[in-house]
C-alpha cells in the first residue's frame, strides 16, 4: 500500500498534535528564526489559549512571531515551545521504529517498522495520547493510558501509600482508578488515636484535590476515577458528595453495583451497609476492601452499620445523575462474571473514563483504529479492517515490552496478563458514509456484525502471536473460556484458542478518543456526532469547528436538508444511545466510555427506566448526561438557533464543544446600562444558610437586576451570595433571546440546585440560595397567587406581604424563628459544608468540627 503524500495539518487539528502528541525541544535557546512555535497567548490558568506560529525575528529573550492567522505577536521566548515534530509523518515514523524494536531479530524488527508505519499512515490506527507522547520520546513517561492503584490500606501510612502513587503515576501521563471501599466508614472508631475516622468520602476528597494540583506529562491535567461498593456505610454519602460545595472537585465518581443490590431494588428488599470488625487480629494484614474473600472465603467477621431500602438508595443513585449526571453506575459482579481474568485477578475499579476495568495494580494501553478509513464505496472493507486489527493487537502488545514501569507491582501485573485495549473512533462517520441511521434497527444489527468481526480478529491475532511468542503467563485454556465473554464465541474459535493460547487476557476497549478523534477530524470513539456545528473551549483556546462530512454534503447539495442519516447525538432518544451500546459491548471484553444523552427535560422515572435497561441488556455501566443538567457542561445545545453556550476542557480527554443545530456566524450581544432609577421589590426567604434578602428591580416591567445578600459582611457566604447576585444581573442585561424571557431561562437553571441542606415544607422548601434566587424570581414575575412561600417583601412604589398558605403557617412561622439564629453561617473550610457558625468567640463547623478563633 503506497503512503499517503505528507500533507501539514491546520487549525485545530494542528494545535492538539504540536501541544500534546509531537515531541518538543524544551530548551528555549534553541528556538531561532523560522522555527514553529506553539505560543501562549492568553496567560489564564483556566482558560489559557495558545496559538501556533512561526518566528520571524528574535533578539534575546523577546521574539516576534507570525501566526497562522496572519497576525504578528510580541512576546517572550518562554512563552513558547518549539515542536522537534511538525507533521504526522514524523511521529508515524518515531512510533513504527520504537514499538518495532522490541522484537527479537532484526529481521522481525524491519518487517513490523514497515507494517506499523502502514497501519498508522492517513490515521488509520490513532494510538492513545500516551503512546503517541512518550514511546520513543521519552524513558520516563509511561505508554499506559490507564491504572488502578489497590485500595488503600486502612490506616495513616498506607492512606499516604497511595497518595504517593497516585501522583507519581498522573504525574507521568497515566490517569488513576481508585475504590475507597477498603477504608472504614465514617466515626468508625480508630483505637490508635483513641477517636473517630473521617470517613472514605474525606479521604477521596484529598485524592481529588491532589488530582487538581497535578498537570500529567506537562499537557494535561490529572485524571482521577473514585469508586465505592455498594455494601459500604459511606455509600449514601459518596453519592451525594457532589452536592457540598468543594468536597470534591478533580474526579469523576462510580458506584460498584452488584447483582444482589439490583435484586433487591427490583424486589423492595432491604440492604445492608456492613464493614469488616476491625479488632480482628488479620484486619490489619488482610483487609483489602475484597469483601467476598474477607467475609466469604476467610469466614471473617463483619459489623453491620445500617439497613436501608434498596430502592431508596437506588432513587438516591438516580436522582443525583439526574442532577448533575454523577455518580455513574458500574455493574462490578457482571463485569467479573465476563472478565477474562475471573480465575485469578478481580477487576476493582475503573479508569478515570470508565472504559478500563482492572485489577489492583492493573494497566492497560489504548489505541483506537480510525472506522472511516475502512469504507469502499457503500460497503465497509473488511479485508483491509481485518488486517489493521491483527497490525493493531502486535503493536499494542510491543507498547508492554516497550514501556518503563515506574513501580515494579505494575511490572509484574501487567506481565502476568498482558492486559492491551484496542478500540475504535471514527464510527458515526463511518455509518454516514454507508447510510445507517445511528439507533436504529438496522444500526443495531450492524454493529453486532461489525464488533463481532473486529473481537474475533483481535482474539485470533493475539493467538497467533501467543503461538509465537507464548500466552500470558496467568492462561488457563480452560477457565479463561468459561468467562462470560469467550462462552459467546463459536466451538471452532475456541478451539483455536484451546490449541493456541492467547497472548494477551484482554484485546479490546471502547475509550472517548476525545483529543485524538478531534484531531485526526472524525467523530470520537462510539459516540454519534453531538453536532455539525460547534464552538469548542480548551485549554488551546475558543474554536468553531465543522464536521467535514455534513460540510461536504451541503456544499454538494446547496439548499437541501440532511438526509435523516446524519444523526446527532441530541436527536436520539436516551435509550437509543444505551441500546448501541449494548450492542457493541457484547463484543467488546472490558468496557465501553459511552454517555447516553438526554433533554433537559428528561425526568428522574425516565432516568430510572435507563439505568434499569443497561442493567437488563448486559451493558457494563451506564451514565447519563441530560443537557443543561451541570451548571458548566463539555458539550451543550439549545434548541433555540441564536443561543450559543460556551464550555470547559473535562478531566481526561478534551471533547467537542458548544454545538449549535444551524450554521451561524455569532452576533454581538447588546450590553443595557443601568438607568439611574429603577423600581421592584425586596424578599426575605429563609435558606440553608439563615435569611436572604433577595432583591428584584425591573426596567419596563421585566426582570433587570438582582442583588442577594445573606450573611454577615466578611463571610464567603456573604461573599458567595454577592458574586450570585452579580452574576444574576450581568445575564439579565446582557442582549436578548428570541421570546425576550431571559429571567425564566434563569429560573430553569437555578431552580432545584441543592446545598449540604434545605429548609421548608413542601412548595415552600428551599434547596440552596441559588434554589432561593429562582423562587423569588417566579413570584416577582407571576405574583403572590400562584406561590406559597415564606417570604415578604416591599418596594419604594408599594408593599405587600406574601403569606404562607393557611395550613403551612405554623410552620412557616417555627421556622422563621428557628433560623433568626443562623443568619452567620457559612462555609467550612476543613470539610466545604455550609455548616460554620460562631460560638464563644470561635467558628466551629457542626458537621466535621472544625474550629477556628475569631
Amino acid at each position: 500500500m503506497e503512503l499517503v503524500e505528507k500533507k501539514r495539518m491546520e487549525g485545530l487539528s494542528e494545535k492538539i498534535f504540536l501541544d500534546r502528541y509531537a515531541m518538543k525541544d524544551l530548551d528555549y535557546h534553541h528556538t531561532k528564526e523560522g522555527d514553529t512555535v506553539l505560543v501562549l497567548t492568553k496567560d489564564d490558568p483556566k482558560f489559557p489559549k495558545k496559538e501556533v506560529g512561526e518566528v520571524i525575528e528574535k533578539n534575546g529573550d523577546q521574539v516576534t512571531i507570525l501566526l497562522r492567522s496572519g497576525e504578528t505577536i510580541e512576546t517572550t521566548i518562554e512563552k513558547t515551545t518549539r515542536p522537534i515534530e511538525t507533521t504526522p509523518e514524523e511521529l508515524w515514523d518515531r512510533l513504527a521504529t520504537a514499538l518495532a524494536a522490541v522484537e527479537k531479530t532484526d529481521e522481525k524488527k524491519t518487517e513490523w517498522t514497515a507494517k506499523f508505519r502502514e497501519l498508522l499512515d492517513d490515521w488509520k490506527l490513532v494510538p492513545g495520547g500516551r503512546i503517541a507522547a512518550g514511546a520513543g520520546a521519552s524513558d520516563e513517561l509511561t505508554l499506559f493510558n490507564c491504572y488502578v492503584i489497590p485500595s488503600p490500606k486502612d490506616s495513616r501510612g498506607g492512606i499516604m501509600d497511595t497518595l504517593t502513587q497516585m501522583t507519581e503515576i498522573m504525574s507521568r501521563g497515566g490517569g488513576v482508578g481508585i475504590n475507597l471501599s477498603s477504608l472504614r466508614p465514617r466515626r468508625a472508631l480508630v483505637r490508635g488515636v483513641n477517636g473517630s475516622s473521617s470517613g472514605s468520602v474525606s479521604w477521596g476528597g484529598l485524592f481529588s484535590y491532589t488530582t487538581g494540583l497535578i498537570e500529567q506529562g506537562g499537557s494535561r491535567r490529572g485524571a482521577l476515577m473514585l469508586m465505592i461498593n455498594d455494601w459500604h456505610p459511606d455509600l449514601l454519602e459518596f453519592i451525594t458528595v457532589k452536592q457540598t460545595m468543594g468536597m470534591v472537585t478533580n474526579a469523576n465518581l462510580s458506584v460498584c453495583v452488584s447483582n444482589g443490590f439490583m435484586k433487591a431494588v427490583k424486589e423492595d428488599l432491604e440492604w445492608e451497609l456492613v464493614f469488616p470488625d476491625s479488632t480482628d487480629p488479620d484486619y490489619e494484614e488482610h483487609w483489602d476492601g475484597n469483601m467476598t474473600k474477607w467475609r466469604d472465603e476467610m469466614g471473617k467477621p463483619v459489623k453491620l452499620f445500617k439497613t436501608v431500602r434498596a430502592r431508596e438508595v437506588w432513587h438516591t443513585i438516580i436522582e443525583s445523575a439526574w442532577k448533575s449526571a454523577e455518580p455513574g453506575v458500574v455493574f462490578m459482579e457482571h463485569y467479573n462474571q465476563m472478565s477474562n481474568s475471573w480465575y485469578y485477578n478481580p477487576i476493582i475499579c475503573t479508569n478515570p473514563c470508565g472504559e478500563q476495568g482492572l485489577p489492583a495494580w492493573g494497566v492497560c494501553n489504548l489505541s483506537s483504529l480510525n472506522l472511516s478509513k475502512f469504507v469502499d464505496g457503500n460497503e465497509v472493507d473488511w479485508d483491509s479492517l481485518g488486517t489493521a486489527v491483527r497490525y493493531s493487537v502486535r503493536f499494542l502488545d510491543n507498547v508492554i515490552d516497550a514501556t518503563p514501569y515506574h513501580f515494579m507491582e505494575n511490572e509484574e501485573n501487567q506481565k502476568s496478563e498482558r492486559r492491551v485495549g484496542l478500540g475504535t473512533m471514527g464510527l458515526a462517520e463511518m455509518m454516514i458514509k454507508l447510510g445507517i441511521r445511528y439507533g436504529s434497527a438496522e444500526s443495531l444489527e450492524f454493529l453486532d456484525k461489525l464488533y463481532h468481526f473486529i473481537a474475533r480478529e483481535a482474539y485470533l491475532a493475539s493467538a497467533d502471536i501467543a503461538e509465537e511468542k507464548g500466552s500470558f503467563p496467568q492462561f488457563d485454556a480452560e477457565k479463561y473460556l468459561l468467562s462470560g465473554f469467550m462462552k459467546q464465541f463459536d466451538e471452532e474459535f475456541r478451539d483455536t484458542i484451546r490449541t493456541k493460547g492467547s497472548r494477551n487476557v484482554t484485546v479490546l476497549t471502547q475509550a472517548p478518543t476525545g483529543s485524538t478523534g478531534t484531531m485526526v477530524g472524525t467523530s470520537t470513539g462510539i459516540e454519534p456526532y453531538y453536532a455539525f456545528e460547534y464552538f469548542r473551549q480548551s485549554r488551546l483556546g475558543f474554536d468553531k469547528q465543522f464536521v467535514p462530512i455534513a460540510q461536504e454534503w451541503m456544499d454538494a447539495n446547496p439548499g437541501k436538508e440532511l438526509p435523516e442519516h446524519f444523526v446527532c447525538a441530541m436527536d436520539l432518544a436516551a435509550e437509543d444511545h444505551v441500546r448501541a451500546q449494548a450492542a457493541i459491548q457484547k463484543w467488546v471484553d472490558s468496557s465501553i466510555s459511552k454517555t447516553a444523552n438526554a433533554p433537559h427535560d428528561f425526568s428522574v422515572e425516565d432516568t430510572k427506566n435507563l439505568y434499569e435497561l443497561a442493567f437488563d441488556l448486559g451493558c457494563k455501566g451506564v451514565t447519563i448526561y441530560r443537557d443543561g443538567s451541570r451548571d458548566v457542561q463539555v458539550l451543550s445545545t439549545e434548541k433555540k438557533e441564536d443561543e450559543t453556550v460556551e464550555a470547559t476542557e473535562s478531566s481526561e480527554e478534551v471533547k467537542e464543544a458548544t454545538p449549535q443545530p444551524v450554521m451561524k456566524e455569532l452576533e454581538p450581544r447588546e450590553y443595557n446600562k443601568r438607568p439611574k432609577k429603577l423600581v421592584g421589590a425586596t424578599y426575605k426567604m429563609n435558606t440553608p444558610l439563615g435569611k436572604a434578602y433577595i432583591t428584584i428591580n425591573d426596567v419596563d416591567h421585566e426582570p433587570f437586576e438582582v442583588i442577594v445578600n445573606v450573611g454577615k459582611a466578611g463571610s464567603d457566604v456573604f461573599a458567595m451570595s454577592e458574586a450570585l447576585g452579580r452574576v444574576s444581573t450581568l445575564y439579565l442585561r446582557f442582549g436578548e433571546l428570541p421570546d425576550g424571557n431571559k429571567a425564566r431561562l434563569l429560573i430553569k437553571h437555578l431552580k432545584g440546585i441543592g446545598g449540604s441542606g434545605a429548609v421548608g415544607f413542601g412548595p415552600n422548601r428551599v434547596e440552596s440560595i441559588p434554589d432561593a434566587v429562582a423562587k423569588a424570581l417566579e413570584m416577582h414575575l407571576d405574583g403572590e397567587d400562584n406561590h406559597h412561600s415564606v417570604a415578604s417583601a416591599s418596594s419604594s412604589s408599594n408593599s405587600y406581604a406574601i403569606s404562607p398558605a393557611p395550613h403551612e403557617s405554623e410552620k412557616a412561622e417555627a421556622m422563621d424563628d428557628m433560623y433568626d439564629d443562623f443568619d452567620h453561617k457559612d462555609f467550612c473550610p476543613s470539610c466545604g459544608s455550609a455548616a460554620l457558625l460562631p460560638a464563644e468567640g470561635c467558628k466551629t463547623c457542626t458537621s466535621c468540627g472544625y474550629s477556628k478563633c475569631s
